[in-house]
């Protein structure tokens, strides 16, 4: 069993294919899914796709790159949606200083609050983090001495000093296609490093495909090359990775009812 740990299904992309979508997963052993909310005022397109399916969950949270447009929400407002049975993560949050769609004080701003709700309802961060490594660390370890939080660095692509500093403060990391691109020794190098126990995969459809898909739209069911390039790096079995990284992912969401983790929960 593979758990895609990141994924977007509302968006789209995947307009009158979600059905047969699901169906590939299931086919690929990626039984698990969450789509993850960029806009907490959309999260109502979010639920609805959870809605519609026994074995994909969602969060809710915004995005740094819609941090502008959507500041000011309070993070008792996140809490108060958080509340329903199918959300089982909070954000994406984080700082984007590549693309810098958004104020950085604003994406700072947002971080703190969706870390705020994470720590009030016990349920996991996501956190988005590109080209802000020291910003990042430095919030984070501030947050973490305010009161503790679940969370984890989803797509990780930034450098091993992040990573270890997130690992010691109680972070999971999570692994997309960009493991298995060709240039991305440094970071099959730190996937190989981290703790048996830290480490999840992802797809971040429809983004980021691994190879031999890269350049097409990603999908769940390709969560199973980046979990094999991930085996591979770490020298174990596809069985071991996807085992360790499910018990990883069940770890990490409690709120996903542990009936799925059997199975029994799988229609």
């Amino acid at each position: 069993m593979l758990v895609d740990s990141h994924c977007h299904l509302d968006f789209p992309d995947f307009d009158g294919e979600r059905d047969d979508l699901i169906a590939r997963a299931r086919e690929a052993g990626v039984d698990l899914m969450v789509t993850i909310c960029t806009r907490v005022r959309k999260f109502d397109q979010i639920k609805a796709v959870a809605e519609q399916y026994d074995n994909v969950f969602c969060s809710v949270g915004t995005h740094p790159h819609q941090a502008g447009e959507e500041r000011g929400i309070p993070a008792c407002e996140i809490i108060d949606l958080a509340q329903h049975p199918k959300v089982v993560a909070i954000g994406e949050a984080g700082l984007d200083y590549f693309y810098d769609k958004a104020p950085r004080d604003a994406q700072a701003e947002g971080l703190r609050i969706h870390i705020e709700v994470a720590r009030q309802t016990g349920l996991p961060l996501v956190i988005h983090s590109r080209d802000a490594d020291d910003d990042m660390a430095a919030i984070l370890e501030e947050e973490m001495g305010k009161g503790v939080f679940p969370a984890l660095l989803h797509c990780f692509s930034s450098g091993r000093d992040l990573a270890l500093r997130a690992v010691d403060l109680g972070l999971y990391v999570s692994f997309s296609g960009i493991l298995t691109f060709k240039r991305s020794e440094d970071i099959r190098a730190i996937a190989r490093d981290l703790p048996a126990d830290r480490l999840l995969v992802e797809t971040d459809a429809p983004y980021l495909a691994p190879q031999p898909r890269r350049g097409k739209r990603n999908e769940p069911a390709y969560t199973a090359m980046t979990a094999a390039v991930l085996a591979e790096t770490r020298g174990i079995s596809l069985e071991e990775i996807a085992a360790q990284t499910t018990d990883n992912f069940f770890r990490l969401f409690t709120k996903v009812p542990k009936s799925f983790h059997t199975g029994e929960g799988l229609a």
